[in-house]
């Protein structure tokens, strides 16, 4: 099958699913497509194994496809900068400091916590997988997903002021994460004597530089935006910044994720409110959202129908539910010690640690990270156990973060803090 009629299938399923969604489930988009998709696929291997349906075609084709490359380098970049684009700047300042140390300590902290609880509660199961992988799994696992969380937050009505702390978290420290996992993976795969220096090295150039490009392009798309009135030439300019700035970036071995949040924003507010007539806003945001929700749906489909190829022996399958709880209890320490080291500095909201755990979903990041992990022993067993946090976390926490927020704080409340 060529790319069309791969692209043809995704968008015709994701298409009847959201309709079936909408028509009766009336879930959140993102969790019905994942909810209905994950039935579709059980569906079809329970039909294959009775011999009534013949799967093969449908596995083979999701093999033929690197759905980590597709993930990372072909979605992610518009999916983070249409998240950025709507992200109010003076929010994210008022909140800048929190968000800092959580995408960059607070991964760290949940990354090695990950690993070590990883490390024995696996072994307690009798799954005897390398610590060095389980640190790799740590890392893969830690990031919170800024598609899934801003797709599911819109739907969930948390408050603006929580929101932008999740998201804004969400967006930084998935950069920050992927160059972690980088580092690791470096030292799992032998292009890495794991010295210091050259891991900070990594880091200072893949964060760094990617927070420079992104400025640089969010700029200079600046400066052309408000030397036109038009808005066809103004979103094919944006158009430019998701598709030539992420590959430069990924050229310059610079971080493209980071790239783009920071070109969004630079774009979505100083671009927004002092080069763009309000029919170019509009027509921008409207194509923007489409974007979003339509790479969104293709996301959530391909999550969904790449359980038809993996494989959930009891071990591996006991692994995936204790790591549930490994990574949330991580997350909420993760959470937590930077925020008691915050509290000098400013307030927070009671139970704001607790909201912050539940509402960091799991979601395409881990997935596209788990599915670029080498071939290996252990890379089916560290998929079958990603799979098994972020179907959890985009089902459970996803339904429920809504109610907990209300349930815990209330919305006055936050919107205060």
């Amino acid at each position: 099958m060529n790319g069309f009629n791969l692209l043809a299938l995704l968008v015709t399923l994701a298409a009847v699913f959201a309709w079936i969604n909408h028509r009766w489930l009336r879930l959140p988009n993102a969790i019905g497509l994942m909810v209905i998709t994950i039935a579709f696929s059980f569906g079809l291997v329970t039909l294959g194994r009775l011999g009534i349906v013949d799967q093969e075609p449908f596995v083979e084709l999701i093999h033929s496809v690197d759905l980590g490359e597709t993930l990372l380098n072909g979605m992610l970049g518009a999916l983070l900068f249409a998240g950025a684009l709507h992200l109010n700047l003076h929010d994210l300042a008022r909140q800048k400091l929190v968000i800092g140390v959580l995408a960059t300590v607070g991964i760290l902290i949940s990354t090695f916590l990950v690993g070590w609880l990883s490390f024995w509660g696996f072994g307690a199961l009798g799954l005897s997988i390398p610590f060095i992988y389980c640190l790799l799994f740590g890392a893969l696992i830690s990031p919170t997903d800024p598609i899934a969380v801003g797709a599911i937050l819109k739907k969930a009505g948390v408050p603006k002021s929580l929101e932008t702390k999740i998201t804004g978290e969400s967006l930084f420290n998935d950069g920050f994460g992927v160059v972690v996992f980088l580092v690791i993976l470096g030292l799992v795969v032998g292009e890495s004597h794991g010295e210091a220096h050259s891991a900070s090295s990594l880091l200072i150039h893949e964060v760094g530089g990617g927070l420079l490009w992104g400025g640089v392009m969010g700029w200079v798309v600046f400066g052309m935006l408000a030397a036109v009135d038009n808005y066809q030439v103004e979103i094919l300019l944006t158009l430019a910044v998701v598709t030539g700035g992420y590959a430069t970036a990924q050229a310059m071995h610079v971080s493209g994720p980071l790239a783009m949040v920071v070109a969004g924003l630079l774009i979505g507010n100083r671009g927004r409110a002092l080069a763009m007539s309000d029919q170019t806003v509009e027509r921008l945001d409207q194509f923007w959202e489409l974007v979003d929700e339509f790479l969104n749906a293709i996301l959530f489909v391909i999550i969904g129908v790449e359980v038809l190829i993996m494989e959930f022996p009891p071990p591996v399958l006991a692994a995936g539910l204790l790591a549930i709880p490994i990574v949330l209890i991580a997350r909420f320490i993760a959470v937590a010690a930077p925020m008691a080291l915050l509290r000098p500095f400013r307030a927070f909201t009671p139970h704001a640690a607790t909201v912050l755990t539940w509402g960091g979903l799991r979601g395409g990041i881990s997935v596209a990270l788990a599915l670029s992990l080498p071939e290996g022993p252990y890379r089916e067993s560290l998929i079958t156990i990603t799979y098994s946090v972020v179907i959890f976390s985009i089902i459970v926490q996803g339904l429920t973060v809504g109610p907990l927020v209300n349930r815990l704080i209330g919305r006055e409340a936050i919107d205060e803090a």
